[in-house]
């Protein structure tokens, strides 16, 4: 009867296996800690492990159209994702928004961020920003600076990374005093000062996921897309900072 069992739980184990696949994510940066913990979660519970490469939106985006091996793509806004499926990268009815992102004004010292005024009384000599060409919070960065009639006195002083992470990199090296950078990169740090950006200055941040072509015959990119959709992804997402289309 023990052998029995015990080949029964190998059969299953076997199974199981068998059944457990990989799928490629394209995450936009700003998402790269929330999509760790989520990847990790959503292997316990399913057997499907999520490989994870993190970029700008727009970078991925001409990846994608190159043919990059990506099953599952996690933008930083809701028009690429819509772009992919117009384009026939995507498949049409698998886009929705799992994360609304928001925007903050950060410094490594504790004394330089003490909100708007920060940026209208310039005493800094950089801003880090992400590309806003290719990085949706850094074209919010523009948005609001602009909106608060700043942009021109700042100019010159704007330092730009590739990514939201390249980004928070030159403020948490202190290569710019402050920098434009994702709340949920920050949510969890004691140190520093900090003023997130009133969602008035710029347009949400609203970030889409999608299915691309290559996965739609992927059952683990269709269950890890199921997975950002549920109460346990949820629960990260909103950790770190981010809203959702739910709670917006």
């Amino acid at each position: 009867m023990k052998r029995l069992l015990l080949a029964t739980v190998a059969l299953l184990s076997v199974t199981a296996a068998a059944r457990a696949g990989e799928t490629n994510v394209a995450v936009a940066a700003n998402f790269t800690a929330p999509a760790k913990e989520i990847a990790k979660v959503f292997e316990e519970k399913t057997g499907h492990k999520a490989i994870l490469s993190f970029g700008a939106t727009g970078q991925f985006y001409a990846q994608i159209k190159q043919d990059a091996p990506f099953t599952v793509f996690l933008a930083a806004d809701d028009e690429t994702p819509k772009k992919a499926v117009e384009d026939g990268l995507a498949v049409g009815d698998s886009r929705f928004t799992y994360a609304i992102g928001r925007l903050v004004l950060w410094s490594k010292n504790p004394a330089t961020v003490t909100g708007e005024d920060t940026l209208k009384k310039v005493s800094f000599e950089k801003v880090a920003i992400a590309n806003p060409a290719l990085a949706p919070y850094g074209a919010a960065a523009v948005q609001a600076m602009k909106k608060l009639g700043v942009y021109d006195a700042l100019q010159p002083k704007i330092v730009q990374g590739n990514t939201i992470a390249q980004a928070y990199q030159f403020a948490e090296t202190s290569n710019a005093e402050v920098g434009f950078v994702a709340l949920s990169q920050v949510m969890e740090k004691g140190e520093g000062s900090r003023w997130v950006v009133p969602e008035t200055l710029h347009e949400p941040i609203r970030q889409d996921a999608v299915l691309l072509k290559k996965g739609a015959a992927d059952d683990a990119a269709k269950a890890f897309l199921a997975f950002l959709k549920g109460p346990e992804a949820g629960a990260v997402i909103a950790k770190y900072g981010y809203g959702t289309a739910a709670s917006n």
